[in-house]
């Protein structure tokens, strides 16, 4: 999607992994911005996958003094919360929401939620380690956000979640 009047035709929303400073920059550049935060704002069901996140966030931590954001998520996110790439990883979570067997997750430069307000419900923290109970899925009404990467394993039960939550709205 380029061009505003294609929001008009979409029921759902994914914004993808990468780098959300940049992302935000071409959102602007290409006048999305502010269509994209109005469309938010009616409903538009989006899922934000960890650049996503960030762009989905109300709140940003240790980013740069102008980035913007899409908003929506009542929720806190701190940009590469885990480090550096050299200290991307992968994991498993208990993530109920898209049922009993465990998610394996892929954390790239992965942000993590410090706060979520009360109307965020948290779908997914890490299980143990040195960042133990870290929020990294959210979901607020038709919001869906994750800190990590489900495309990078075949897994497809995010996106059928997103699928659901589209349908229903």
């Amino acid at each position: 999607m380029r061009r505003e009047i294609e929001l008009e035709s979409v029921d759902g929303l994914i914004l993808p992994g990468g780098e959300s400073t940049t992302i935000a920059k071409l959102l602007t550049r290409f006048e999305l911005m502010e269509p994209l935060r109005k469309h938010i704002g009616s409903g538009l069901a989006v899922y934000g996958s960890c650049a996503g996140m960030i762009l989905l966030a109300d709140r940003l931590l240790d980013a740069p003094s102008d980035q913007r954001t899409l908003g929506g998520l009542d929720v806190t996110v701190r940009r590469n919360a885990f480090g550096r790439q050299v200290d991307s990883f992968e994991g498993d979570l208990d993530f109920p929401a898209v049922g009993d067997r465990p998610m394996h997750a892929v954390f790239i430069r992965a942000p993590w939620v410090e706060q979520a307000g009360p109307g965020v419900q948290t779908l997914a923290s890490i299980p143990s380690g040195p960042a133990a109970g870290r929020i990294v899925a959210v979901r607020q009404g038709v919001l869906l956000a994750t800190a990590f990467h489900p495309e990078m394993t075949g897994d497809t039960r995010v996106h059928e979640l997103f699928v659901r939550i589209v349908r229903a709205a």
